[in-house]
């Protein structure tokens, strides 16, 4: 693992390597601030395309708590959820892009 600026990389044993931008992270968060209680909840996270990562802590072995420079840190990612969000990354972050569009909200 390794965190360089807005980027949370990921390397594996069998030398594939995951890398998550700190923004997407952040608006993809699995807590609950961002996902809600329940479907159809999830609320739309703006103006964090300057997010950074500011920390990584290791929750157990299944899971990393992020810490990012919003503050944010209740967010529990585990290692299914990170893969998860590396290969639906481009489906993901078009959909959020078009949910901004659609409120009317922006990235900055």
């Amino acid at each position: 693992m390794r965190r360089a600026e807005n980027l949370l990389e990921l390397s594996y044993e069998d030398g594939s390597m995951l890398r998550l931008p700190a923004e997407y992270l952040r608006v993809e968060s699995p807590s609950a601030e961002v996902q809600g209680h329940g479907p159809g909840q999830a609320a739309l996270v703006t103006g964090k395309q300057h997010v950074g990562i500011t920390g990584v802590e290791p929750t157990g072995n299944y899971a990393l708590r992020l810490s990012f420079s919003d503050g944010h840190d209740t967010g529990i990612f585990t290692w299914d959820y990170l893969e998860e969000l590396g290969r639906e990354h481009a489906t993901r972050w078009q959909r959020y892009l078009h949910r901004l569009e659609s409120a009317g909200a922006s990235r900055a």
